[in-house]
């Protein structure tokens, strides 16, 4: 009997012993892939939601995008490029506080974290880049085109209201300075974007360090999932008119 009994004690230990290694595996695991999920969320590409419709149709309102951190920190933006900035300074009204209560604020704290969610999306913007630095952009010639160095867009991006053939109803010349971008919105006629904002500190222009990143893909709702498009079509010439 004493020998029975000496043979199962060890099993019940190894089990234990199995049981806690396992959990010790899971805990690992979920940890990893944390710290993995907010490096990518910090350095790589994070989430971000639409909340207006000035980038219609490009973005419906809510739409979800994936957002390239590696542009601008590593390479370089190109004109055309759909891009998240933080608010240069007045573009938006103040944050309001919403009430949440503390589980659906931990859960959203742990997205956010991790990057598959963005709480602060109502504090940045998205438009579509159309000068970068030492770009001289105007509007509108004789046939309502903006223009880039003096070269004539043809933008199937832009939405405009019936019967509207001006791709902007402000007029505007400017010389995008050194470290900053101009930026517009596809939904040209109800975008505050930088050509209302040109009596501003910062004249309309958004600080390079201002940008999160350029938008690559729509990831939700699946119905709208597609890559966003910059269009070096539309571009091409320009460079050569500098």
């Amino acid at each position: 009997m004493t020998e029975t009994t000496a043979d199962v004690r060890p099993r019940r230990s190894t089990k234990k012993s199995t049981w806690k290694t396992l959990l010790r595996d899971i805990l690992v695991i979920f940890v990893v892939a944390l710290l993995v999920s907010f490096l990518i969320k910090t350095f790589v590409a994070r989430s971000f939601y639409v909340p207006s419709g000035s980038m219609l149709n490009t973005l419906q309102i809510n739409d979800r995008i994936l957002v390239n951190e590696l542009q601008p920190k590593v390479f370089p933006l190109e004109r055309g490029d759909v891009v998240v900035f933080k608010d240069p300074g007045g573009w938006l009204p103040p944050a309001t506080p919403t009430p949440t209560n503390p589980v659906a604020g931990a859960v959203g704290s742990l997205l956010d974290f991790v990057g598959l969610s963005a709480s602060d999306s109502d504090q940045h913007l998205v438009k579509r880049l159309i000068g970068l630095p030492g770009d001289k952009v105007s509007c509108c010639n004789a046939l309502g085109q903006m223009s880039v160095n003096g070269v004539p867009l043809k933008e199937p991006y832009v939405l405009l209201p019936a019967g509207v053939e001006s791709v902007s109803e402000k007029e505007f010349s400017v010389t995008v300075p050194k470290g900053t971008i101009w930026v517009m919105g596809d939904n040209r006629y109800n975008s505050a974007d930088s050509r209302y904002h040109m009596d501003d500190p910062g004249n309309g222009f958004v600080p390079l360090d201002d940008v999160v990143g350029r938008a690559f893909v729509v990831s939700w709702p699946v119905s709208h999932w597609s890559w966003l498009d910059d269009y070096p079509e539309v571009f091409r010439g320009v460079d050569s008119a500098e």
